[in-house]
């Protein structure tokens, strides 16, 4: 196990700092990645509405796996190997969703995929975490909005791919090669351990805590359905070609980098309550007309952006409560971060 003292003589710098955005980055590029090829995987596995629903739970339960389990690992092997593996795992996942067409393969390759993103997911908010209270600043929200930037590049890179004639398969493999550059980039000065302090494996949510987790749940809930039934949506509902569909989700992860980039300086000049008020009302009346609205491609386009930047200002409130005084209170940071939390709760729709 890590040795706490060398932990301590330690301080995350610059460079910790770069690979945890590049790690975000990775984490956003490979769930986004999979946005495109739903009405591909739907159209070859020939599903239904209600059974792709019942199967896309299985990218979920994945996640809530791998995530407890991701924090045990990166206590005791490092952030840098854990982050690493779930890399990989990724790699290998997306190809088979690219490719297979029976429902039981299918059930393994999201089970797969969704324990890769929850591993990764976890541990690089865990190393955030840890970085972001090294520099003393409100880093949180630009971390997160890398993970935004890499969703743009996963969504609309793919998708346009797929609209220069590649297939799914050539689309991931693309993917594949940009996550394992940036995988090497990033892997070098990712923490070799996992915790600053140490603390239980789980601790049951109450208070300040609960209420962050509660709201999260909600506001991840529409990343979640923007993932997973956009594309569908665009295709069968609005005539979209489906080698373009990916492209609403796109739309909708642009504004939310946007939003994420530009989150602190907007909660420090309006005040958390504000923000979190005017976000909640705007994303529902956005996310309202983007069902419902029947005014053409652009219209539909439009609405996904509002209703993610709407959700994007929701968001912008919770690092600076979650990621100093709930958790330490909480004791979180080791090996269940709050932020994995956050991560799981989005995979439950």
């Amino acid at each position: 196990m890590t040795n706490l003292n060398n932990q301590s003589s330690f301080v995350p710098g610059r460079l910790e700092q770069m690979s945890t955005r590049i790690a975000f980055f990775i984490a956003g590029l490979g769930i986004a990645a999979w946005a495109p090829l739903v009405p591909y995987a739907k159209a070859r596995a020939g599903l239904d509405e209600g059974t792709l629903g019942l199967l896309l739970l299985c990218l979920g339960v994945g996640s809530i796996l791998a995530m407890p389990m991701a924090g045990l690992l990166a206590t005791r092997f490092g952030c840098r190997k854990v982050a690493t593996g779930g890399t990989l795992l990724i790699c290998v996942a997306l190809p088979l969703l690219a490719t297979v067409s029976s429902i039981p393969a299918l059930i393994a390759a999201l089970f797969l995929f969704g324990a890769g993103l929850g591993t990764v997911d976890s541990t690089v908010n865990l190393q955030a975490v840890i970085v972001e209270r090294a520099s003393g600043k409100n880093m949180m929200s630009g971390f997160h909005g890398m993970f935004s930037l890499g969703g743009i590049v996963g969504a609309a890179g793919v998708s346009a791919l797929l609209g220069l004639g590649l297939s799914p398969l050539g689309a991931t493999l693309v993917v594949i090669i940009l996550l394992l550059v940036a995988l090497a980039k990033a892997a070098p000065h990712l923490l070799p351990y996992g915790s600053e302090r140490s603390g239980p494996a789980f601790a049951v949510p109450h208070g300040i805590v609960l209420f962050i987790g509660g709201m999260c749940f909600i506001v991840f809930l529409t990343e979640g359905a923007a993932l997973d039934w956009s594309a569908v949506f665009l295709a069968q509902e609005r005539g979209i070609d489906k080698a373009y569909a990916g492209l609403g989700y796109a739309a909708f992860a642009l504004t939310m980098t946007v939003g994420r980039l530009t989150g602190d300086s907007i909660v420090h000049r309006l005040g958390a309550t504000r923000v979190i008020v005017f976000g909640g009302v705007t994303a529902a009346i956005g996310l309202f007309l983007a069902t419902f609205a029947r005014a053409g491609k652009r219209r539909c386009w439009a609405m996904h952006c509002w209703a993610s930047a709407a959700r994007t200002l929701c968001r912008c409130c919770t690092p600076p409560w979650a990621s100093r005084r709930s958790c330490q209170r909480a004791s979180l940071c080791r090996p269940l971060p709050l932020s994995a939390t956050r991560g799981y709760l989005r995979d439950l729709q």
